[in-house]
C-alpha cells in the first residue's frame, strides 16, 4: 500500500516552507519537493529590508533560517523535480521525474524564474550572464559591469555590486525607474554607479566571453558582465488542469485553485503584490484551509 500524505508542497520557497511550517504544527503528514535550492529567488537577494521584525538580512542567511525550521520540525523535504499531477478521485497523485508521491491535497509554491532579453544571451550564461549579483559578483571584482532594469532588484543588486566592481551601468528601457523612492535616493549618492534611461541591449559582443554591448542609441559599452533584472515569468508549465491568466494561478480566499483540494501560493499567484510577507502569509492560509477541512 502506497503512503498517503495529508499534503504534498511543490516548491520549497518562502510561501511553501511557510505552508510546511503550518501544516505540521497542526499535526499533519506533509512532504515539501524543491527541484533546486530552498528558498527560490529569494535565497539570491542580496539584502532584504522590508521583511518585518528583520532590519536587515542576506537572502542565502533568510533561506537557511528557514530550512533550518523545517528541519527542525522534522519535515520531509525531497529534491526531485515536478512533471505532472494527476487526480484520482479524492487522492492525487504528484509525479516527478523519478517518482510518484499520494495525497490529498497539493499546494503549489513553485515560485517564477528570470525573463530573458531574447537577443542571445544564452550562450554567454556562465561567460558573463547573470540573473544573480549575490551568487557571480565577485568573480567580476574590479571590472565594469551593466546591470538591465529599473525595479527594487535592479537597484538593490547595483548597489551589492558597487563595493565589488569598478563601475555599473544601469540600463532602463523607459524614461523612469520603476523602484522605490529610497534605492533610487541610495543610487543617487554612488558614484560608481551611472543611470542610462531609455536605453537597453540590441547586441552582445565577445567571442567566449562577455567584452562588450550595444544599446538602441547606438552607444558601445565595454563590460566583463551583464546582470539581468527585467522582471520573472511564473513557473507553472506543468500544470496543465490548473486555471491561470497569462500564466499565474487563479485562487480564491482560501488560495484554491479550480480543482478541488489543489492550492497555489506565493509569486504563482495572480495578486496585486509580490513581496516576502505576502508569499508568506498565501502560506500559512492555505495551511489553514487544509486544516480546516481536515477536521470537518
Amino acid at each position: 500500500m502506497e503512503k498517503i500524505y495529508d499534503s504534498i508542497i511543490i516548491g520549497a520557497g518562502i510561501s511553501g516552507m511557510t505552508s510546511a511550517i503550518y501544516l505540521k504544527r497542526y499535526n499533519l503528514d506533509i512532504l515539501i519537493l524543491e527541484k533546486q535550492v530552498p528558498g527560490g529567488q529569494i535565497s539570491k537577494a542580496s539584502i532584504i529590508e522590508n521583511y518585518p521584525g528583520i532590519k536587515a538580512i542576506d537572502g542565502t542567511t533568510f533561506s537557511m533560517n528557514l530550512l533550518d525550521q523545517i528541519q527542525n520540525l522534522k519535515i520531509e523535504l525531497k529534491y526531485e523535480e515536478v512533471v505532472n499531477i494527476i487526480e484520482e478521485d479524492k487522492i492525487k497523485i504528484v509525479e516527478t521525474k523519478d517518482n510518484k508521491y499520494y495525497t490529498k491535497t497539493i499546494i503549489i509554491g513553485t515560485g517564477r524564474r528570470p525573463k530573458s532579453l531574447n537577443i542571445g544571451e544564452e550562450k554567454y550564461i556562465g561567460k558573463g550572464i547573470s540573473y544573480c549579483a549575490t551568487c557571480d559578483g565577485m568573480f567580476y571584482k574590479n571590472e565594469d559591469v551593466i546591470v538591465v532594469g529599473g525595479g527594487n532588484s535592479a537597484l538593490e543588486e547595483s548597489i551589492y555590486l558597487s563595493s565589488i566592481c569598478k563601475s555599473i551601468t544601469i540600463l532602463n528601457r523607459s524614461n523612469k525607474l520603476k523602484a522605490d523612492q529610497i534605492l533610487i535616493d541610495k543610487i543617487k549618492k554612488i558614484s560608481n554607479i551611472k543611470i542610462l534611461l531609455n536605453s537597453n541591449i540590441t547586441k552582445i559582443n565577445g567571442e567566449n566571453y562577455i567584452e562588450s554591448i550595444e544599446t538602441n542609441n547606438n552607444l558601445l559599452l565595454k563590460c566583463k558582465a551583464v546582470f539581468i533584472y527585467i522582471g520573472l515569468i511564473p513557473n507553472t508549465e506543468e500544470f496543465k488542469n490548473i486555471k491561470c491568466e497569462n500564466g499565474y494561478i487563479i485562487v480564491d480566499k482560501n488560495q484554491m485553485t479550480n480543482k478541488e483540494g489543489i492550492y497555489a501560493v506565493g509569486d504563482v499567484v495572480k495578486k496585486d503584490l509580490y513581496q516576502l510577507i505576502t508569499a508568506a502569509s498565501d502560506g500559512a492560509i492555505a495551511a489553514n484551509s487544509i486544516k480546516n477541512k481536515n477536521s470537518i
